[in-house]
């Protein structure tokens, strides 16, 4: 088809939704002006992408003398797509239109332990039945999604689509997550990607890392990764292994996923207190106060009761015990910084996770280590996205594979 008029139509046709998408409401004239092309060229493929529905009119432009033009924009509502984050203990779904503008986000819990008793058909009739209601919600039906771009806490193999090494609570459901199954549950395209990668994907398009040339999210909660980025590109190297900092020891031979994850910081604690230490609650009824108004932690059950939630309020609270675990819980999120800092040279890092996110507790302890014992001493935020960092991503990779599906579609 090359060189033909049909396949020179869908270049042009290419080319002004590139220029609408990237500068906005156009004028024909002005699309003529930014892409080069005729006036009549410019004309003809407007009409044919208004006839696809992936342009529309906007009235008349504001012209000072002479006859008003009528202005073009993208239809960034011809199609919509979808971000799910699989989370060990939530699901998080996010409906976008073309833009990457989210228009609605529900938080469902994870229920695993009905999946395990009644197989994989169940928590894909669960992610289906979330869908559905939202585009219920939405007034949208399936035949309006083009793309679900799903992440996943683990390692997504590249040639296969299927899941390695997930974390703990979703172990036994990779069949379930694969590729393969996901793409049988939905009527539109799958894309399958590991959610770290896809939460530095989100913060590099639209949250703390636009921009950065070089640059590592963080992820510490109940898994442990990180996702790379350079010029724009995520690394994923051998397997797609690339970030998989989890696997990585530390000095008594523990994976650093055991020191670091949400379990870990736990185990951090217990070995810290002892039954008759105060620290043990902080939530409601169980808080108590001094003549001074300082809140003070009523001693419980430890293991019943203590929470990295509860750690960190008692740290913001000005208890010295929770100061001093998570004091000693940063030289250890420093100590895999340093490694990565020396190895890549990032010129940021950005942390996340449900751990990883409580940055006004961990990043001044971390930027003071980092200050005075760092040889490469990247600058170090927390993310910018939250919760919504893996979903943000998810709807841009699902936004990237429908563009190129729909120049593709022009090109047939």
């Amino acid at each position: 088809m090359a060189g033909t008029p049909q396949y020179i139509r869908n270049l042009n046709e290419n080319l002004i939704m590139d220029a609408l998408i990237t500068q906005g409401t156009m004028s024909r004239a002005d699309i003529s002006r930014q892409t080069g092309l005729s006036k009549p060229t410019v004309s003809l493929a407007v009409e044919h992408l208004i006839d696809r529905n992936l342009v529309r009119e906007m009235g008349r432009a504001d012209n000072a003398q002479g006859r008003k033009a009528t202005l073009i924009r993208f239809n960034e509502t011809a199609y919509y797509v979808c971000g799910i984050d699989i989370g060990a203990t939530r699901i998080r779904i996010a409906l976008s239109d073309l833009n990457g503008e989210i228009i609605a986000y529900r938080t469902y819990p994870m229920v695993v332990q009905e999946a395990y008793e009644q197989a994989e058909a169940t928590m894909l009739e669960l992610l289906r039945s979330h869908m559905n209601e939202l585009l219920d919600e939405n007034h949208l039906k399936w035949d309006q999604i083009q793309c679900i771009g799903f992440g996943i806490p683990g390692v997504v193999l590249p040639d296969s689509g299927r899941i390695h090494r997930i974390v703990d609570p979703l172990a036994g459901l990779e069949q379930a997550f694969s590729l393969e199954s996901l793409s049988g549950a939905f009527p539109c395209e799958v894309i399958l990607e590991n959610d770290v990668n896809l939460a530095a994907l989100g913060e590099y398009r639209s949250g703390a890392a636009a921009g950065y040339p070089l640059f590592v999210f963080f992820s510490i909660g109940t898994g442990t990764g990180a996702g790379i980025m350079v010029h724009g590109q995520l690394l994923r190297g051998l397997g797609g292994l690339t970030g998989e900092i989890a696997e990585m020891l530390v000095d008594d031979g523990r994976r650093l996923e055991e020191v670091l994850s949400a379990d870990g910081l736990m185990q951090l604690a217990n070995l810290h207190l002892n039954p008759h230490d105060e620290l043990m609650e902080v939530a409601g009824s169980d808080m108590d106060a001094d003549v001074n108004g300082k809140v003070h932690i009523v001693a419980d059950d430890l293991h019943r009761h203590l929470t990295p939630e509860k750690l960190f309020e008692a740290a913001r609270s000005g208890e010295v015990e929770a100061l001093d675990i998570l004091q000693q819980y940063s030289q250890k999120i420093a100590s895999a910084l340093r490694q990565i800092s020396v190895v890549l040279a990032p010129d940021l890092i950005v942390l996340g996770g449900g751990v990883g996110g409580n940055g006004d507790v961990l990043l001044p302890l971390l930027r003071q280590i980092i200050s005075e014992q760092f040889p490469v001493q990247p600058q170090l935020i927390c993310s910018k996205l939250g919760e919504q960092a893996v979903v943000t991503g998810a709807v841009q990779v699902a936004i990237q594979q429908t563009m190129l599906n729909l120049q593709q579609e022009a090109m047939e």
